[in-house]
């Protein structure tokens, strides 16, 4: 890889993210660390281009999210009771977003680090 690329680094990193999230746990991390120990540079180096391949990956992750809801708003309407109020439909999608952005970009983050770690301070 192109060290000090960071787009091309956190791209991989995201595509790392995407592929590896079905069936690998906390994978941000790993696509994180990958992206980091490509960047190569500081500390801060790593985590910025984990955070920014973690908000790559967080885009498809939105987009489906928002498929998710959107149909589970359908069936509550349709249904002609609704299964949630209005307004807390709208606490719980806020929460799920939040939620997501803090896994995703924040473990990014972190594997940023630990690749970045991994690549100056051991012999792998």
């Amino acid at each position: 890889m192109d060290e000090g690329n960071t787009f091309l680094n956190a791209l991989v990193g995201a595509v790392v993210t995407a592929i590896t999230a079905g069936f690998v746990p906390f994978s941000p991390v790993l696509g994180g660390a990958l992206a980091g120990y490509f960047q190569g540079g500081s500390r801060s180096d790593g985590l910025k281009v984990g955070a920014i391949s973690g908000g790559i990956a967080l885009v498809p992750v939105v987009g489906i999210m928002f498929l998710v809801l959107s149909f589970i708003g359908f069936v509550s309407v349709g249904s002609g009771e609704g299964v949630l109020p209005f307004a807390f439909g709208g606490v719980i999608v806020v929460f799920v977003f939040v939620a997501l952005l803090v896994y995703t970009v924040g473990l990014s983050a972190l594997g940023g680090w630990i690749g970045n770690y991994v690549k100056y301070e051991t012999d792998i």
